[in-house]
């Protein structure tokens, strides 16, 4: 004889695989809609904007706006400063990272606070720290300038307000990926008998390479596009202390629209290329972490 068990139980409907939520299509395609929107209004277009003004009187005057002494001295001060400022900020990056991720210590948790207080303090602020610092007013500005050493309305001045404004960014990349990674390769690197450059050289900086290369990346473009603590410190000296944002501002404010767009674009050409190198180490970089996860 048959047993009866009851009614076989449904099971209860479930999400497709893949979504993440359980949104209608329209709504869905509401939201993607409106992203796209508001990127291609807020991004695309005041972007392509620029451009379209720098090429407005064709490729000749945009070259012949570049090729300005005065605009071709902010170009070559923009990549010194940054090209100062970006190695400056690696060896810190990667000195506190190391500090923060493989040792205990009092203070380590300020220090780590520390590190982000560009992030929250404005650019102009920063700007005029030094201003404090190294003015004529101050302690150090006259010692300084008797001994022939020109902070403020020099390169060292602006290179000091870009290190100031740009260096939690190598850091702030690598601490997290060094946490995770844990301290447990350096030890057996050291039980082995390497020495302490030997471990970082072979066993620490493969491990964190992309990410350093992905903080530098950042670094780097923040250093080029720094406006506000820039202008601070740098007088507006044309020729000698401007630098390629401050050179769009006088270029514009003098109603040089095609030069002051021109400068524009070639900033924009650079950030967008900081994007590319960006986005394919960020790809390279999810499936190292992705791999070493497997392992």
């Amino acid at each position: 004889m048959a047993l009866d068990i009851g009614p076989t139980p449904t099971s209860a409907p479930s999400t497709p695989v893949g979504a993440a939520t359980s949104e209608t299509r329209l709504a869905r395609a509401t939201l993607i809609a409106l992203a796209l929107g508001f990127v291609g209004l807020f991004l695309l277009l005041p972007l392509g904007t620029v451009f379209i003004e720098a090429f407005r009187k064709g490729a000749g005057e945009f070259l012949a706006a570049l090729g300005d002494p005065e605009t071709f001295s902010a170009i070559l001060l923009t990549l010194t400063v940054a090209g100062i400022a970006v190695p400056l900020n690696l060896v810190f990056g990667v000195a506190a990272a190391w500090a923060i991720a493989k040792f205990e210590f009092k203070g380590k948790a300020f220090l780590t606070t520390l590190i982000d207080l560009p992030f929250s303090v404005s650019p102009v602020i920063s700007g005029l720290v030094f201003v404090l610092l190294f003015g004529a007013n101050s302690a150090l500005g006259p010692i300084l300038q008797s001994y022939g050493v020109q902070i403020l309305f020099a390169v060292p001045g602006l290179v000091l307000a870009t290190v100031f404004v740009t260096f939690p960014f190598v850091a702030r990349e690598l601490i997290p990926l060094m946490q995770e990674q844990g301290t447990s390769d350096e030890e057996a690197a050291r039980s082995l008998g390497a020495t302490g450059w030997q471990t970082f050289w072979h066993v620490t900086l493969p491990n964190i390479k992309w990410g350093l290369l992905y903080g530098v990346l950042l670094c780097n473009a923040r250093a080029m596009g720094e406006f506000g603590a820039v202008s601070v410190v740098s007088g507006h000296i044309r020729g000698e202390t401007n630098t390629m944002p401050l050179q769009v501002e006088i270029l514009y404010n003098e109603y040089n629209f095609v030069a002051a767009f021109a400068v524009a674009a070639l900033l924009a050409l650079l950030a967008l290329a900081t994007l590319v190198l960006k986005t394919a180490l960020e790809l390279r970089y999810s499936d190292e972490i992705a791999a070493s996860r497997r392992h």
